[in-house]
């Protein structure tokens, strides 16, 4: 097979590489990124997913010597790391896809044989990634940007992730922590106490739990569905678009993102308790519609619900319930799923609605 080497994004411009979850013109594209160009035969929901395809249909497009992408996250990472360690990742196929999934769209499914060893190796990614260098989206503050500073990560990660994959126990100290975190979220989540209710039609679940737990427990229970409603004691709310609106999902048709500022308009007509409800641009890789959102940062919005404080709302829930189905099932009134939607197509629907 092919030997390749990792380069800094910004060396594409001077010679071809293939990359991975990203764009770039003068790169073979192996990325689900909306409006990337990937061949059919290998379209799949990750990027990570892309890159296994075209490693087992060994196609003629990987000839190429290099490799990058211009962040680091976990369905990335695996593709890169895939690329640079084909053989061995063949061998583990089935549980670097699962580790893409839990990682991108947060879907911790554990009826999946590998689900629990993958879990593993994204929290120990988690950990080290923010012990050792920096939080997802804090590069946005920082004088060097993501594209630049995510080569220290890949560095190590690349160095180190072979051994951790081979034996995930030997870092049981970095990943344990988070792990039962969401083991005990997962728990939570699907105990009587609380109640899903669905709404395929408009891609809509609402979750209504105690209290707030691990993105990977919350979206456990989400899997088809693009939006999430999640409902905990006191009235206290978060509505989310998640991750698969943002991306080219292939197992699927999607309906597109809505502005959420006309139903943010309605709920602060609704709200007294002297806070208001705030929404994020529909460009957003997980937009939020909550009470005070604009107090967080795009850190502390990809943080999971646990870690961020979420205010009491004067909105009785079922008011809050009513309200969110009507704005979804009068948005997309008259608009079909389909797959592959274009940003320049999601705009022209939201043209006029705020943000």
């Amino acid at each position: 097979m092919q030997k390749r080497k990792f380069i800094p994004f910004s060396e594409v411009k001077h010679q071809k590489a293939i990359v991975v979850d990203s764009a770039h013109p003068n790169g073979v594209l192996l990325s689900h990124w909306r409006g990337t160009p990937t061949p059919e035969a290998i379209q799949d929901d990750t990027s990570a997913a892309i890159v296994l395809n075209a490693l087992r249909l060994n196609l003629p497009e990987l000839g190429v010597a290099n490799v990058t992408a211009n962040h680091f996250d976990i369905d990335g990472f695996v593709g890169v790391w895939a690329l640079l360690n084909p053989e061995l990742a063949l061998e583990n196929e089935e549980l670097l896809r699962q580790m893409a999934i839990i990682g991108d769209f947060r879907e911790l499914d554990l009826n999946h044989p590998l689900a629990g060893e993958a879990l593993k190796l994204v929290c120990w990614i988690n950990a080290k990634e923010r012990a050792l260098f920096y939080k997802p989206f804090e590069a946005d503050t920082m004088e060097e940007k993501e594209a630049a500073q995510c080569v220290q990560k890949f560095n190590y990660f690349l160095r180190e992730f072979g051994t951790v994959l081979g034996n995930p126990d030997w870092e049981k100290g970095a990943w344990e922590d988070e792990v039962a975190s969401v083991l005990l979220g997962y728990r939570d989540v699907y105990k009587p106490d609380t109640m899903l209710t669905r709404y395929p039609e408009i891609g809509l679940v609402i979750v209504e739990t105690p209290h707030p737990v691990h993105y990977y427990a919350l979206f456990s229970r989400t899997q088809g569905f693009d939006i999430v409603l999640s409902c905990y004691q006191g009235n206290k709310y978060e509505l989310e678009y998640k991750y698969t609106t943002w991306v080219d999902i292939a197992s699927r048709p999607t309906l597109p993102r809505i502005s959420m500022a006309p139903l943010a308009a309605r709920l602060n007509e609704l709200e007294n308790s002297g806070r208001r409800w705030t929404f994020d641009a529909i460009t957003e890789t997980g937009p939020l519609l909550r009470l005070q959102g604009e107090d967080l940062t795009r850190t502390e919005a990809y943080e999971s619900p646990t870690e961020r404080e979420i205010y009491t709302s004067s909105i009785p829930v079922q008011v809050l319930k009513e309200q969110v189905v009507s704005f979804f099932d009068a948005s997309y009134k008259g608009i079909e799923r389909k797959y592959k939607w274009t940003w320049k197509e999601v705009k022209e629907l939201n043209s006029g609605s705020g943000k």
